[in-house]
């Protein structure tokens, strides 16, 4: 677990970098990108800046190359915002989670297709071997009447 100044460190640099890419980056190769998340390492020398695109492939590569090319300003703007003496090195990774979730949320739906099929196959379905094929135990022959006790002779 990070300690909360690191915590604090990496909110802030999510924030900074987020207003960055929307009001001074102008960037034609930046796409609509969403920063989702930030992680700074126990020395807060490094910081890994994670986002998406909305978009196809090839703004996925064109956005990953104006991160690269911005990342100085960007770093340099973080060093003025937080204050601190040794301003983290910035690395841009793109964010998988969302088409991991996407993925998963395919397989999800299969699945509940497949259950509805199994369940409408089931509706009209009898037991093979008649109403209830499970055994049950059989009543001794030699006692008819269950309410006669032998102890009270």
């Amino acid at each position: 677990m990070a300690s909360p100044r690191v915590r604090k460190i990496a909110d802030r640099i999510k924030i900074i970098v987020a207003e960055m890419l929307e009001r001074r980056v102008k960037d034609p190769r930046l796409g609509f990108v969403t920063v989702t998340d930030v992680r700074v390492s126990g020395d807060s020398q490094h910081a890994t800046v994670f986002y998406t695109v909305l978009g196809e492939e090839d703004s996925l590569a064109g956005t990953a190359a104006a991160l690269e090319s911005a990342k100085g300003l960007i770093r340099s703007e973080v060093g003025k915002q937080l204050g601190i003496r040794h301003v983290p090195t910035l690395e841009f990774i793109h964010d998988a989670l969302p088409e991991t979730a996407r993925q998963l949320d395919d397989v999800l739906a299969r699945a509940r297709e497949i259950d509805e099929q199994v369940a409408a196959t089931r509706m009209g379905a009898t037991y093979a071997g008649g109403d209830d094929p499970y055994k049950k135990p059989h009543e001794d022959a030699a006692d008819p009447d269950p309410d006669t006790d032998a102890d009270d002779e």
